[in-house]
């Protein structure tokens, strides 16, 4: 019975190529204790850790992404570095580089950047009035 996939919702079990692999994302920690993995399931995978790129990947892929220039780019993934190093003074998560693409694009739409950083990033991570006052008194020393 191994490598055999039962389908429930149809009703059927396929028998699964040779060349099947199964990619798994999971987020340990993430939202709830409730939805963790149990400790049986988690031994049947092999993990990895991934962390943000680091400053300089990060911002060609915000360029790739979003269309804006290198410059602008360099100055939203730093915008981000900065953002989560606020993590452990009342930040959940850190600004993800999906919310800095957002601000790119924002930018790149004709949005001035201090007011796209503000709608992607400040409300992006936090409802906290302190938390989203220093985030953007971050984004007033990057986007002077």
């Amino acid at each position: 019975h191994r490598r055999l996939l039962p389908i429930e919702k149809r009703g059927q079990v396929v028998q699964a190529d040779d060349n099947f692999l199964l990619c798994m994302s999971y987020n340990p920690g993430y939202q709830s204790a409730l939805k963790d993995l149990k400790h049986s399931t988690r031994q049947r995978f092999v993990a990895l850790e991934f962390d943000y790129p680091d400053q300089d990947s990060e911002s060609k892929v915000i360029a790739h992404e979003s269309g804006v220039d290198t410059a602008m780019a360099e100055s939203l993934a730093r915008l981000g570095e900065k953002v989560r190093n606020l993590k452990d003074h009342g930040l959940q998560e850190g600004a993800s580089t999906r919310l800095l693409i957002y601000a790119g694009k924002l930018i790149k739409y004709g949005i001035p950047p201090r007011r796209a950083c503000q709608s992607a990033v400040v409300w992006g991570v936090t409802d906290d009035q302190e938390v989203q006052k220093s985030i953007t008194e971050v984004i007033m020393s990057i986007f002077e």
